[in-house]
């Protein structure tokens, strides 16, 4: 894709400042709730111009993130503003932007019972009704070539449909999409806390011998939409 002339994208300051604020009160409340530890995950937020980010930069974890040290990209990945080396997430996230114009937040943790199911090359079953609701499927996206981490070209087109609010990434983490830094937050909370009862649900079925025990009527989010 070619590049644009960054000097025509109009930053508004105070629209940047707003969207640093959140997007450290995102990154504290993801590692208060311990979905991401260390300076693993990241979390990004669409500027009102569309056209760049706001994003956490390489090596910062998300309890350390400030207004100085984020950075602010275009959607092609290439660096606006911040002297901290770019996420090599930078790409997944701005390609999801270009893909879907729906999305304005990414939230991307390590959260260990979702990774958990990840890692064992297992989707997250929609264990609860507001899985359903909220959610629906949970797409898990394999590993790149030779076993690599997920690159752009892996992740993007398994969320370019507009029903993908989330995707798994095998022995990686999970992605959260949202029109707003809250809604992406609370869409891993709910993978997270989904993952933990599917594996309660899974455990208990065995102990007692039961199979087959019935999931939440897939139909039943289009039901509730009517």
């Amino acid at each position: 894709m070619p590049k644009r002339n960054i000097e025509l994208i109009e930053l508004d300051d105070n629209d940047i400042l707003v969207r640093k604020i959140a997007l450290i009160e995102t990154a504290k409340r993801c590692f208060d709730l311990r979905l991401q530890s260390n300076a693993g995950g990241n979390l990004s937020v669409r500027l009102a111009c569309n056209e760049a980010i706001v994003i956490k930069p390489s090596g910062i974890g998300f309890n350390e993130c400030t207004v100085d040290n984020l950075m602010v990209a275009d959607l092609n990945g290439e660096v606006l503003a911040g002297s901290g080396k770019p996420s090599k997430d930078l790409d997944f996230h701005a390609g999801i932007y270009r893909a879907r114009k729906d999305v304005g937040a990414i939230v991307h943790v390590h959260s260990p019972w979702a990774t958990g199911w990840a890692s064992a090359g297992l989707e997250i079953p929609c264990a609860t009704v507001q899985t359903i609701e909220k959610v629906g499927r949970i797409p898990l996206i394999p590993l790149g070539p030779n076993g690599g981490p997920q690159r752009s070209e892996d992740i993007v087109p398994a969320v370019e449909d507009h029903s993908v609010k989330a995707a798994t990434l095998a022995s990686h983490g999970t992605i959260g999409l949202g029109k707003t830094l809250v809604d992406a937050q609370y869409v891993v909370e709910l993978l997270e806390e989904t993952a933990h009862i599917a594996f309660l649900r899974e455990a208990l079925a065995f102990a007692k011998g039961l199979n087959n025990v019935p999931l939440p009527a897939a139909g039943l989010k289009q039901q509730n939409a009517v």
